[in-house]
């Protein structure tokens, strides 16, 4: 996993050089009903590329931060790996999986999500 991290920041650093690389700056909040749980910001920079005529893939990190409901900020490190397929003129699929540390660029307790779904353009 570390060699992975590796390979993430070696990516971030290379990125602004190569065809196909981006900025991603994304914050998401998170509430339990009524009460409000916190935030993350992650602000990645990845790069993209075709994968034949209808297929896509994307690689992203960086750093991360952490702003949970009456607590201190936390920093980490994040990265996404995707894909897209396109399944007819109209509808692609997609899938997309995550990772984050609980702190810093440390590993033991790397939370990992996966993503899928379905988008049909009108």
């Amino acid at each position: 996993m570390k060699n992975t991290l590796l390979f993430i920041s070696t990516l971030a650093f290379a990125a602004p050089a190569v065809a196909g690389a981006y900025v991603n700056v994304e914050a998401n909040q998170g509430w339990s009903g009524e009460d409000y749980q916190g935030a993350l910001l992650e602000t990645h920079v990845g790069y993209e590329n075709a994968l034949g005529e209808s297929s896509s893939w994307y690689i992203q990190g960086g750093p991360a931060v952490s702003f949970p409901d009456d607590a201190e900020q936390v920093g980490k490190a994040s990265g996404k790996v995707g894909l897209s397929v396109g399944v007819t003129k109209r509808l692609s699929a997609y899938g997309e999986v995550s990772a984050i540390t609980s702190e810093g660029l440390e590993i033991e307790e790397l939370g990992v999500g996966t993503k899928a779904g379905f988008k049909y353009s009108f």
